[in-house]
């Protein structure tokens, strides 16, 4: 499982203090205010910020102690973080080696990776001739390539319509399945993933307020008045 205890970031303008478990092979959905605390969250397990104190483990391994490529996780945030002059396959490529000097097995690897998320035969395509659904999938496909069990996603579908959103989610939801990862998804539209999330994780303030089954939370009524505003 991923499990941190009291991992504390500090700025001179915000703390954020944040004790979460998540269960080996769940959807945690994250929901929340902007500046709440939900990217600090998400970097801070990915090793992007300075964590003052706390313990972090996933699978039993402290985590703090290894830089973030060390770490067990693929990342996905809602820019794309493409290259524009690679092509799609070289863009996912890079998940693999960042020289891109891949064997004819991580060929094969990026082909299936693409396959996985529907964009079978675009690998020659560069991110100019692709939709924006369809980068974001190139994205999530070099997440996969990575092989990281502990998957973050971090608001990545929110420029998109919201019925490329929910496609998206549940694309995310069926790898997951499929390849038994565990998912800590931030997101502004907790109803577009509220029937596929084992847990959603209420942040505000830089702390975990409320954590537990959807159904569950998303009745408290600090929640509620989230989704009101």
């Amino acid at each position: 499982m991923l499990k941190l205890e009291r991992l504390t970031v500090a700025y001179p303008d915000f703390v954020g203090r944040y004790d979460l478990v998540v269960p080996r092979g769940a959807l945690c959905a994250v929901v929340g205010p902007s500046g709440g605390g939900k990217t600090t969250l998400l970097s801070a397990i990915a090793g992007f910020e300075t964590v003052a104190a706390g313990h972090l483990a996933f699978d039993g391994i402290d985590l703090l102690p290894l830089p973030p490529a060390r770490r067990p996780v693929g990342l996905l945030f809602q820019e794309f973080n493409l290259f524009p002059h690679l092509t799609a396959a070289e863009n996912v490529g890079l998940g693999l080696r960042p020289d891109l000097r891949l064997s004819p097995a991580q060929h094969a690897e990026v082909e299936a990776a693409l396959d996985r998320v529907g964009l079978a035969g675009y690998g020659p395509r560069r991110p100019a001739a692709l939709s924006g659904g369809q980068r974001q999938r190139v994205a999530l496909a070099r997440a996969l390539a990575m092989k990281r069990p502990l998957l973050l996603l971090d608001e990545p579908f929110a420029a998109l319509d919201p019925g490329l959103r929910r496609g998206m989610i549940a694309l995310v939801d069926t790898l997951r399945r499929d390849q038994g990862l565990t998912v800590v998804m931030s997101i502004h539209t907790p109803e577009d993933v509220v029937d596929r999330a084992d847990l959603i994780a209420f942040v505000d303030g830089g702390a975990v307020a409320a954590c537990g089954p959807p159904a569950a939370v998303m009745n408290l009524p600090a929640l509620d008045a989230f989704l009101g505003r």
